[in-house]
């Protein structure tokens, strides 16, 4: 059935099915039910190697999308790295098309320019790059990790929902830091290098501070200004 087809009732209805599932339930009805191609996103964050597990167990040349805004942690390319050897990724990155130092010259820190700045450089970094390689992978189906215990603004995501175009599934959304640890240390899976020093939440180097007394997770990224990036919420329909 193409994307097209999936109107509001057919979206409601696959979500009645799927919140009773697994994650690795919802995975596999989603290869089995949902429009090709299929693709993952990944910010190879806090917690990333749990959901590019389970995907890469059932479909193992999976295209993985790594946003790259040219300021990411030193770190998160190590674990990169790590994870695409271990796991064999089927890794595709996309950039905005102006570097990040281009951008610097032209804007200047946009992120240091209050939400309306901050909005700018989300939607040039994160928001069409990422469209970009949707686009360029022709998928109709796009997977992504994130859970609802992340932030007030995906308490009430569902499973699955169309966006921009697109279905969406999010296959760990009830899943909180517990099950996380329980599966990685399982399955012999590591937590992104940060979570050491007490990063909870890894995006950029600009954007990002390791969770301290009295905050929660939300607070550790954009400043608190904002917990989304666009990536998520820009275009997406409910349920």
């Amino acid at each position: 059935m193409l994307v097209s087809r999936w109107k509001y009732k057919n979206i409601l209805d696959a979500n009645k099915i799927l919140e009773d599932k697994t994650a690795q339930q919802r995975f596999s009805w989603a290869f089995e039910n949902l429009p090709e191609n299929f693709v993952l996103s990944s910010s190879f964050g806090i917690q990333s190697a749990v959901s590019l597990h389970m995907a890469t167990q059932l479909k193992p040349n999976i295209p993985v999308i790594l946003i790259d805004t040219g300021y990411l942690f030193s770190e998160t390319y190590e674990f990169i790295e790590v994870l695409r050897k271990r796991l064999d990724l089927n890794l595709k990155v996309y950039s905005s098309n102006l570097s990040s130092a281009w951008q610097e010259a032209k804007f200047g820190r946009l992120w240091d320019k209050g939400i309306e700045g901050l909005n700018q450089y989300n939607q040039m970094n994160k928001v069409e790059p990422m469209e970009k390689g949707l686009s360029e992978l022709n998928s109709q189906t796009w997977f992504s990790g994130i859970m609802r215990t992340q932030a007030s603004t995906r308490k009430e995501l569902p499973v699955l929902q169309k966006i921009r175009g697109r279905l969406k599934v999010h296959p760990l959304i009830d899943w909180n830091n517990k099950m996380i640890h329980q599966y990685l240390k399982s399955h012999d899976l590591p937590y992104h290098p940060l979570w050491e020093k007490g990063y909870v939440s890894i995006g950029d180097t600009h954007s990002t501070v390791p969770l301290s007394a009295g905050m929660d997770e939300q607070q550790t990224r954009f400043g608190g200004m904002a917990r989304e990036c666009g990536l998520h919420t820009v275009g997406a329909s409910f349920p």
